[in-house]
């Protein structure tokens, strides 16, 4: 009897980064990067309560993002299609031209899913994955099913590390750091804390974490946003993204592991028995 183990399973690269608990981070790091698209970011501001429950937001695109990787194929496409029908009703109108325009563009879809596949990658290398370049070309290319997902073309999606690069490089002249785009970041860092923690050191612990989340920026972002773009600050965000990638591997898997994660280990398990 087969075992159904989803859009990629347990020989994928895609499962050996989403194994790695800073893959949180290369989350909040591509929410820095999507909110320099303006018209993205509209999109967001728009058809979104996210500064009212930032929290329950971040919790069902986690639950998303863990769907689409570790679920099984029909949970995953499923989840695609209901983020599919929801894109579709939505509209927005260009802060810069007036224009109303969908949710769901190509150009739109395709910038969230590079900045976030980007980001996870990133975020999974510096806490210290050793992915070899092939390797890291091969995750970009597993995420084209992701992106298929939500209504993508999978050839119009970069599938390799240089295909980014030049994407990065083709996108920036539609990026700007805008007012809403630095309210936004403001935000990010410093959001509503949940359960009375807003008093706590948990507001400090978060705000380091975001802070890491931005010095992981490229170059180019991070002086978009006003802030140094030198290699030293590469460092150490590199070397403060392995320490914390540590600490977190330390944790017990009550914390760091979802239900979704878990019911696909024990498909793997019987998958290999």
């Amino acid at each position: 009897m087969s075992v159904e183990l989803g859009l990629f399973g347990p020989d994928s690269v895609s499962w050996r980064v989403h194994r790695e608990p800073m893959v949180a981070v290369g989350g909040l790091r591509s929410l820095y990067l999507q909110a320099l698209h303006p018209r993205a970011l509209a999109g967001v501001m728009q058809n979104s309560e996210y500064k009212k429950d930032p929290w329950g937001r971040l919790e069902r695109t986690g639950k998303y993002v863990a769907t689409a990787i570790f679920g099984t194929t029909e949970q995953a496409e499923r989840a695609g299609r209901r983020v599919r029908a929801m894109h579709a009703r939505l509209r927005a109108t260009d802060p810069r031209t007036g224009e109303v325009f969908r949710v769901d563009e190509d150009e739109l879809l395709r910038w969230v899913h590079v900045t976030e596949v980007e980001s996870f990658l990133d975020a999974a290398r510096r806490s210290g994955l050793r992915l070899t370049p092939d390797e890291a070309d091969a995750y970009l290319t597993e995420q084209r099913r992701t992106a298929a997902l939500v209504g993508l073309d999978p050839e119009t999606v970069p599938g390799t590390v240089e295909g980014v690069e030049a994407y990065y490089q083709e996108m920036r002249p539609q990026l700007a750091m805008t007012v809403e785009a630095a309210d936004s970041a403001v935000f990010l860092a410093a959001p509503p804390m949940p359960w009375g923690l807003g008093f706590t050191p948990a507001r400090g612990i978060f705000l380091a974490v975001a802070a890491l989340a931005v010095a992981m920026l490229p170059p180019w972002a991070r002086k978009m946003y006003g802030l140094p773009g030198l290699p030293t600050t590469d460092w150490i965000a590199t070397l403060n993204a392995r320490a914390l990638g540590t600490v977190l591997r330390t944790l017990p898997g009550s914390i760091v592991e979802g239900p979704i994660y878990k019911a696909a280990m024990k498909r793997a398990a019987a998958a290999a028995v």
